[in-house]
C-alpha cells in the first residue's frame, strides 16, 4: 500500500473535520528532512467534531489496528467511541492514520491550535499544521526510541527556521 496523506487529508476536509497534524507529517511540512509512513492528528475532542472524524473514518474504510479491539468499538467508530481513547491507530487504504486525542507533552487539540499555522498541501487543500516547538515538546515528552532519536534533527531545524525569523 502506498502512503497517500493527500487523500486522507482530503476526505477529513470534506467531512469539516477540525484538527491539528503532527508528529512527522507536521515535522516535514515545518521543513524537517525525514521520511514518515503515517499521518498523526489531533482532532477536537468536541463530540460534533468527533462525530464527523466517525464519517470520515467509514469513508475511509479505516480500521483499528488493535490485534484485540475491544467490545466498545463495535463494528463501526462513532464520536463518543473515539472520545473514550487517548490514541487510536486506523488502516486506510491510504495508510495509517493515528488520532491522537491527547498528545504528549500538551493539552491536546485546543492547546496545539493555538500555535499551528494553515499550510496549504495543494491548490483547494489547506490544513492545520503543528508548530515545529510543539511537535518537539511532544516528540520529547512521549519518552520513545523512535522520538528520542528524531529530536537532534527536530531540534536542529527549529534552531534553523529560529535564526532564519531572527535575520528577516
Amino acid at each position: 500500500m502506498e502512503f497517500q496523506p493527500r487523500a486522507i487529508l482530503t476526505v477529513l476536509e470534506r467531512h469539516r473535520v477540525e484538527y491539528v497534524v503532527i508528529g512527522g507529517i507536521a515535522a516535514v511540512l515545518r521543513g524537517a528532512p525525514f521520511v514518515t509512513g503515517d499521518l498523526d492528528i489531533s482532532p477536537n475532542r468536541e463530540l460534533g467534531n468527533l462525530n464527523r472524524l466517525a464519517a470520515a473514518l467509514i469513508e475511509l474504510d479505516a480500521t483499528p489496528t488493535i490485534a484485540d479491539p475491544p467490545a466498545e468499538l463495535g463494528t463501526q467508530l462513532d464520536g463518543a467511541t473515539i472520545a473514550g481513547f487517548a490514541s487510536l491507530s486506523l488502516d486506510t487504504p491510504f495508510g495509517q492514520l493515528d488520532l491522537v486525542l491527547l498528545p504528549d507533552g500538551t493539552r491536546g487539540f485546543d492547546d496545539l491550535n493555538r500555535s499551528a499555522t494553515n499550510i496549504e498541501i495543494e491548490i483547494g487543500l489547506t490544513v492545520s499544521v503543528a508548530a515545529l516547538a510543539d511537535v518537539v515538546r511532544s516528540k520529547a515528552a512521549a519518552g520513545r526510541a523512535k522520538d528520542h532519536a528524531q529530536l537532534p534533527l527536530l531540534r536542529q531545524t527549529l534552531e534553523q527556521i529560529r535564526r532564519l525569523e531572527r535575520e528577516s
